[in-house]
C-alpha cells in the first residue's frame, strides 16, 4: 500500500479501495481474536478502525524501523481497542499478525488485553484511562526541542473526555502552541454502562474551542472525509481535535449501536454469523489448536530504552561546615550546574506554579525555552513530564511531596510500566512541612514509591549530599524519586569537624553511609533525621550508651551488607520523617525478618496525620525530638 505521509490533499482512490479492504479484514481478525481468548473488547475496536488503519498506513511511521527518530507519533489513549490496534500493526508489516490473534490475552503473550509500549508501532502502554494525551504533550516538546518536525496524533474514546486529566492536557497543548497535535476522539457515543450522553455529557466542541482548540466533525467510517481531518493543516497555528462520528461494533448489523459488545466477546455461533456477514473465513477451530500448543517466544520483544544522561561536570559542590540551608536549594544549583555543562542537551524541567519553593525559577530564567511551567494541573504534568523522558530528553519535575507523590500515584504507576526515565524532586516531604498542617504533609512517600518496581527513592540528608544525588541521577538513566524537607539543615560532618559528604564523597545508589561508630546500639536515620540522630547519639553519651549512626539515603535497599554490619548491636533504631509503619522502619523489619539472631528493633517515626504548628512542635508531639527518642531508648534498654 502506498504511504502517502498525507501530502496529497485528497486520499488517493486506489489507496482508499485497499483501505476499506483491510478494514474488512481486520473486523474479522478482531472477532476471531477476541472469541478465540473469550474476552476483549471488540465493539470500540470495531469503531476505531478505520481511525487506526489510516495513521498507520499513510503517517511517517516505518514497519522496517518503528523506533526511527523523528517520526511521526501515534498514541492511542483507550489501549482497550488492543485488537484493532494488533491487526492492523500485524497487517501493515510491524508484527506477525497470526501471533497476535492465536496468543491474544493468554499468558507469556506480548499481545496482552491493553497496547504494550513493547510492540513495534506502539508508542506508549496504555489503557488506564485518561493520560494519552499528557503524554503526547510531553512528546511533542521533546521532539520540537530535538529539532523534529513531526506530527502527534492521539486517539481516545469519547467516554475518556470525562475524565479531568483531559482538561489539563488540552489547555497545556493550547499554552505551549502544540499546532503539530491532533486529537481524534472515536466518538460511538457509548460506554460500559450504555449511552455517553445519559451517563456523563460532554460538549467536546464548545470545551475544545473554549481552550483555543481547532474542531472538525466527521463521519470516522468515511475514509474520504476522515483522510482529510486527519492531514495537518498546511499552515497550522493551533492544536485540532477531529471528532469522529462512529458506530460501536461497525460492520456486524446485530452489533452495531449495541453497548455490551463494548467489553464482551462474541459466543461462537455469534461469530460465525458475523464472519458470514463480513465475509470472512471462519477457522475458530484451528485457531484454537494452535492457542493450545502456543509457547512463549524465546526472544520477545524489548521495550525501546529511555536512556538520555547528562554529562557530570564532575565539579560536585562543597558546601562548608558552618553552611546553613535547605536541600531544595542545594538541588537548584546542582540543576544549574548541570546546564551549564550540558548547553547541547538541557534538560527539561516542569514545574506547577511553584517556581521559588522548589527552586526551579534560576533555570526557568537562564533557560525559559526548557522550562514548562504548567499551573496547577499536578496529574498532567507527572504523564507529560514522563512522556517526555520517552523522547530521548533528560526530564525534572519538581513539586511538593504530597503533589508530587500521593496525588499522582496512578500517573506514576503508569510511567513505572513504560519504564520512562523521569527525575521527580519532591520538596517539603514529611512534617517539616510544619504550618501548613496535614493536608500538605508527604508522610507515605517512600511507602508508595516503593510500590513501583522502576522507580528508585534517594532520601539526601543535607545539601552536599543532595548536589551529588541530583548530579548522579543525571547521569544515570532510570525513573528516580528525590525526596527532600522544607527547613534549612546543617552541614553533617565527619569526627574532625569536615562535610562528611564534600570533597571527595561520591553518592553510590544503594549504600548507607557510616556517620559514627559505636559499639551498644545502631541508629539509622533517613533524610533530615540524620543531623537528628546524631544529637541522639549525644544524648546516649552522657549515660554511658554507645551508639552508631548510619545515614541510609535509599530506603529500599537494606542489602545482606548492612544487614551484617548491624547484626552484632544489642538493638537497631530507625529514626525517620515518615510514617512508621511504611517507611524505612518497615523496610529493616522486612530485612531483619529474614536473619537469625538478628537484634530487635525499635522504629521511630511518624504515628498519626500532623497538625499545624512548627516542625519542632510537631516533632514533640510524636516523640520523634532527640531528647525523646534518646529516652526512649534508655528506658527499652534499662539504662533509665
Amino acid at each position: 500500500m502506498e504511504r502517502t505521509l498525507f501530502r496529497p490533499s485528497r486520499l488517493p482512490a486506489d489507496v482508499a479501495t485497499e483501505l476499506r479492504e483491510l478494514c474488512r479484514r481486520s473486523r474479522g481478525d478482531i472477532l476471531r481474536m477476541t472469541t478465540l481468548a473469550g474476552s476483549g473488547h471488540p465493539g470500540g475496536s470495531m469503531s476505531s478502525l478505520e481511525i487506526f488503519a489510516l495513521l498507520w498506513s499513510q503517517a511517517d511511521v516505518d514497519p522496517g524501523n518503528p523506533w526511527k527518530k523523528g517520526r511521526d507519533r501515534i498514541l492511542v489513549s483507550h489501549g482497550h481497542t488492543s485488537p484493532a490496534v494488533y491487526s492492523i500493526l500485524g497487517r501493515l508489516g510491524f508484527f506477525d499478525l497470526d501471533d497476535a490473534i492465536v496468543s491474544f490475552r493468554k499468558g507469556g503473550s506480548e499481545f496482552e488485553g491493553h497496547i504494550e509500549r513493547s510492540l513495534p508501532g506502539v508508542e506508549l502502554t496504555t489503557g488506564n484511562l485518561g493520560q494519552g494525551l499528557s503524554s503526547a504533550c510531553g512528546m511533542l516538546v521533546a521532539d520540537r526541542l530535538n529539532g523534529h518536525r513531526n506530527h502527534t496524533w492521539v486517539v481516545t474514546g469519547d467516554g475518556e473526555n470525562q475524565k479531568g486529566q483531559m482538561v489539563e492536557a488540552r489547555r497545556f497543548a493550547s499554552a505551549y502552541d502544540l499546532f503539530s497535535l491532533t486529537v481524534i476522539v472515536d466518538c460511538n457515543r457509548l460506554q460500559i454502562c450504555g449511552w455517553t450522553e445519559e451517563i456523563m455529557p460532554v460538549d467536546l466542541t464548545a470545551e475544545y474551542r473554549a481552550s483555543g482548540w481547532d474542531v472538525i466533525e466527521v463521519d470516522g467510517h468515511d475514509l474520504d472525509a476522515l483522510y482529510s481531518a486527519l492531514r495537518p493543516p498546511d499552515t497550522p497555528c493551533v492544536p485540532r481535535l477531529v471528532i469522529a462520528r462512529t458506530v460501536m461494533g461497525k460492520g456486524v448489523s446485530f452489533m452495531e449501536n449495541d453497548f455490551q459488545f463494548h467489553g464482551k466477546a462474541l459466543t461462537e455461533d455469534q461469530l460465525s454469523a458475523a464472519l458470514m456477514e463480513l465475509d470472512v473465513e471462519n477457522d475458530l477451530a484451528e485457531l484454537r489448536r494452535r492457542r493450545e500448543e502456543w509457547i512463549p517466544p524465546e526472544t520477545p520483544f524489548e521495550m525501546p530504552a529511555a536512556d538520555a544522561i547528562l554529562a557530570d561536570p564532575d565539579q560536585p559542590r562543597t558546601y562548608p561546615a558552618d553552611h546553613w540551608g535547605d536541600n531544595r536549594g542545594a538541588f537548584g544549583q546542582a540543576l544549574l550546574d548541570l546546564a551549564a555543562a550540558n548547553r547541547d542537551s538541557l534538560p527539561l524541567v516542569f514545574d506547577c506554579d511553584l517556581t521559588g519553593s522548589v527552586k526551579t525559577e534560576d533555570f526557568e530564567n537562564d533557560y525559559p525555552d526548557h522550562f514548562f511551567q504548567s499551573g496547577i494541573m499536578e496529574h498532567h504534568v507527572a504523564s507529560c513530564a514522563g512522556g517526555a523522558s520517552l523522547a530521548d530528553r533528560v526530564v525534572f519535575w519538581a513539586d511538593f511531596g504530597v503533589f508530587a507523590a500521593d496525588e499522582t500515584f496512578n500517573q506514576h504507576r503508569l510511567n513505572d510500566i513504560n519504564m520512562t526515565n523521569l527525575k521527580v524532586v519532591a520538596t517539603h516531604c514529611g512534617l517539616d512541612v510544619g504550618q501548613d498542617g496535614k493536608t500538605h504533609h508527604c508522610i507515605k512517600y517512600i511507602g508508595l514509591m516503593g510500590a513501583l518496581h522502576h522507580y528508585s527513592t534517594v532520601v539526601p540528608a543535607d545539601p552536599n549530599q543532595t548536589d551529588r544525588v541530583i548530579r548522579y541521577i543525571a547521569a544515570h538513566p532510570g525513573n528516580f524519586f528525590i525526596a527532600m524537607g522544607r527547613s534549612k539543615l546543617p552541614v553533617l560532618t565527619d569526627e574532625e569537624g569536615a562535610p562528611f559528604y564534600g570533597g571527595e564523597y561520591e553518592f553510590v545508589f544503594g549504600r548507607s553511609d557510616l556517620l559514627r561508630k559505636g559499639q551498644d546500639i545502631v541508629i539509622l536515620a533517613t533524610g533530615n533525621m540524620c543531623s537528628r540522630a546524631l544529637s541522639v547519639r549525644d544524648e546516649l553519651s552522657k549515660k554511658g550508651v554507645s551508639a552508631a549512626v548510619y545515614g541510609v539515603s535509599c530506603p529500599h535497599c537494606i542489602g545482606a551488607d548492612l544487614i551484617e554490619e548491624i547484626r552484632g548491636f544489642d538493638l537497631v533504631v530507625t529514626y525517620e520523617d515518615h510514617d512508621r509503619d511504611s517507611g524505612l522502619g518497615a523496610a529493616v523489619a522486612l530485612a531483619l525478618s529474614g536473619n537469625d539472631g538478628s537484634p530487635p528493633l525499635q522504629r521511630f517515626g511518624i504515628m498519626e496525620y500532623g497538625l499545624s504548628g512548627s516542625p519542632e512542635e510537631l516533632y514533640r508531639i510524636q516523640g520523634l525530638l532527640p531528647d525523646q527518642v534518646a529516652g526512649s531508648i534508655l528506658r527499652i534498654t534499662g539504662r533509665k
